[in-house]
């Protein structure tokens, strides 16, 4: 790995400084329906967990699924499992109502689109919302678009593992990586076929983010501190975003044809925005303009259509159907060139900055598990339509969708 370090003098330049009260703010975004103190404006919080023991996706609006009292989950099996439709983890002390059957704290389930639940056992856990702002070593999954594979940390090989569900072929990444190297937040973004696999992480640490060719045992480094939400076939170009103190949007390009990480673009944002993956077509990406306060966590704001590489505004509507004042929202999977996966989480703190915490004892509480629902966003109209999958989560920071992530 010491060429890697090597090269990590060559990214230095565009590599975000980042802001220690701005990752405080990212955990405290985590973590707000605890009732933990800490006071910030919000500018991050992505992804969570759904847990779907009680709770499954829903194609067509079912819920034959659903299951009424607890239940053991199996783990996955090597081979044979079909498509999926979203991963989550699960956290065992809601501060309200009950946890799933077979609650193992920060471990990763994975749901297929026929509805069967497995716990994903291969998978490093995440850590516990009472780690703290140093905690190190987080974990997260990465799905293919096609939902066939899945990416994730495998603590008992000291790296990264891609599994194909139905085959059961399993790739491991040609360089160790120690837990250290995973930061407080990871991101991971997996290529459609399976093949490469981006890792980047905060804070931004010394040790080099990723990009890894799983078929070749190739590794590009990639600069620490941004979120990978977009990557051509070919592995070649890289979109990705970052938020320290505004919203910057950076293009590598020849990632596999130079040696120095010298052919990238950067461009800062004169606002702070919450982006979807790169759109298809790989040119533009949607983002919604966070505005959230320390008196305020839901501000409806208007959909902009952005040139990924320049940042330069093409479209902006006023969103219609989505509850943006009452909910937390995530743009994620895209759905068509004109529609953009929404999610809604319903958020307590809308308007007064306080979470609802029950009397009584109840130590070290995790988030209670709430619906989220999902909707199919028009990016030209900024009309809304709800879709039949909804979710059963803690918070959207551990919910995986298949395909390239968004970005709170």
């Amino acid at each position: 790995m010491t060429w890697l370090r090597g090269v990590l003098a060559d990214i230095a330049d565009d590599s975000p400084h980042v802001d220690l009260a701005d990752e405080a703010i990212r955990i405290y975004e985590r973590r707000r329906r605890t009732g933990a103190a800490l006071i910030a404006a919000a500018t991050v919080a992505v992804i969570v967990l759904g847990a779907t023991a009680t709770v499954r996706l829903l194609p067509g609006g079912s819920e034959k699924d659903q299951v009424s009292t607890p239940g053991r989950v199996e783990n996955l099996p090597a081979k044979g499992v079909g498509p999926l439709s979203h991963a989550y983890r699960t956290f065992c002390n809601p501060i309200t109502g009950k946890a799933p059957g077979d609650c193992r704290v920060g471990a990763w389930r994975v749901v297929t689109t026929a509805g069967q639940t497995y716990h994903l056992d291969q998978a490093l856990p995440a850590i516990n919302y009472h780690d703290g702002v140093s905690g190190i070593g987080d974990s997260k999954v990465a799905i293919s678009a096609d939902g066939g594979k899945i990416a994730y940390y495998a603590p008992k090989v000291g790296t990264f593992q891609v599994r194909d569900l139905a085959s059961g072929q399993l790739t491991t990444a040609p360089v160790k990586i120690p837990r250290a190297w995973l930061g407080s937040i990871m991101s991971l973004l997996l290529s459609a076929d399976g093949r490469f696999l981006a890792f980047t992480k905060n804070p931004a640490l010394d040790d080099p983010a990723m990009l890894l060719d799983m078929r070749e045992g190739m590794v590009r480094p990639l600069p620490n501190g941004w979120t990978p939400v977009g990557l051509t076939a070919d592995g070649d170009t890289m979109t990705m975003v970052d938020y320290s103190p505004k919203a910057r949007l950076q293009t590598m390009t020849r990632l596999w044809k130079t040696a120095t990480a010298g052919n990238s673009s950067t461009v800062s944002l004169p606002k702070n925005y919450r982006f979807s993956p790169l759109a298809p077509g790989g040119t533009m990406i949607a983002a919604m303009e966070n505005r959230v306060t320390q008196s305020d966590s839901c501000v409806p704001t208007p959909l902009v259509q952005m040139d990924a590489k320049t940042g330069r505004i093409l479209r902006k509507v006023e969103v219609r159907g989505l509850p943006m004042d009452t909910h937390n929202i995530s743009l994620r999977t895209w759905l068509s060139p004109t529609e953009v996966t929404a999610l809604a989480e319903p958020n307590q703190f809308c308007r007064t900055g306080k979470p609802s915490v029950p009397d009584g004892p109840n130590p070290r509480p995790d988030p209670p598990y709430e619906t989220v629902t999902s909707y199919a966003l028009n990016v030209q109209t900024g009309q809304a339509r709800k879709l039949p999958a909804t979710y059963r989560v803690q918070e959207l920071f551990g919910l995986v969708l298949p395909g390239a992530p968004g970005a709170l």
